[in-house]
């Protein structure tokens, strides 16, 4: 597939996850506080869109709409049309119904929704799909292999998945057990950037996470960067921030763009 020039992907920044707490980043941002702070921090080092995770009072990953509304509502003051998406990741804590009932409770205007996870009951995946299409809710669908990508289609074909809810995530790599992406592993995902309808976008983990990304924006992808996913600079160094990573990745696709173009 040759490569062509494409505009700048959007970057949305991951700073938290559902998995990861101090002890792996005394930066990584918990508190409501700490998630409005870093996001105006990566916006200001050009990043476009927030994946948002909450936690509970004791840190752990959660699902709850008020929490939910209260962190919205915080990065919103500081940055009013500053795009949010919301994860549904069950992150082997809540069922299919508990991440209906966030979904159906809350109304984000964007959500992740992983396919594998959502498949764990059909009917409710069926109710998921169709409460988002209802609320005007914005669907990413998280795609971990080509099985997620096959069930993805099939519920296309069957009226589950809506026309309009087009676009997805690949994620390149895995939290457990610890697998770093590497940029060959675009080559089983880059035939099907031309029959997806909607919006592309990669994350990666690892410390060649920015290599990753480079490669897929060659390609048009979207790109997903953040401590979720990474908190190492290319050098294996323990990165400062999320928005000194997010600083890093637009300057290495800068200079990957100045390359090109020589």
């Amino acid at each position: 597939m040759a490569l062509e020039r494409h505009p700048p992907p959007l970057i949305m920044v991951a700073p938290t996850g559902a998995r990861k707490g101090k002890g792996d980043h005394p930066r990584l941002p918990l508190s409501i506080q700490e998630i409005r702070d870093e996001t105006v921090a990566c916006a200001s080092a050009g990043a476009d869109a927030l994946h948002l995770h909450v936690r509970d009072q004791t840190g752990r990953h959660s699902l709850d709409p008020g929490r939910y509304k209260e962190a919205i509502a915080e990065v919103h003051d500081a940055l009013p049309d500053f795009p949010i998406q919301i994860t549904t990741e069950s992150a082997g804590v809540f069922d299919v119904e508990q991440q209906l009932t966030c979904l159906r409770d809350l109304r984000p205007k964007a959500a992740s929704i992983s396919i594998r996870e959502v498949a764990r009951d059909a009917a409710l995946a069926a109710r998921i799909y169709g409460t988002c299409s209802d609320n005007g809710t914005s669907v990413q669908h998280i795609l971990y292999d080509l099985d997620d990508w096959t069930q993805l289609l099939a519920w296309q074909e069957n009226g589950v998945v809506k026309a309009d809810q087009a676009d997805v995530i690949f994620v390149l790599g895995r939290y457990a057990p610890p697998t770093a992406a590497k940029p060959s592993d675009l080559d089983s995902l880059t035939h099907l950037f031309q029959q997806l309808p909607g919006r592309v976008m990669i994350c990666a983990f690892g410390a060649s996470e920015h290599d990753v990304l480079c490669a897929a924006s060659a390609y048009g992808a979207d790109l997903r960067v953040g401590f979720e996913n990474n908190i190492y600079t290319e050098d294996g160094e323990r990165a400062e921030s999320n928005a000194t990573n997010v600083a890093a990745l637009k300057a290495a696709l800068v200079f990957r763009t100045q390359g090109l173009l020589q």
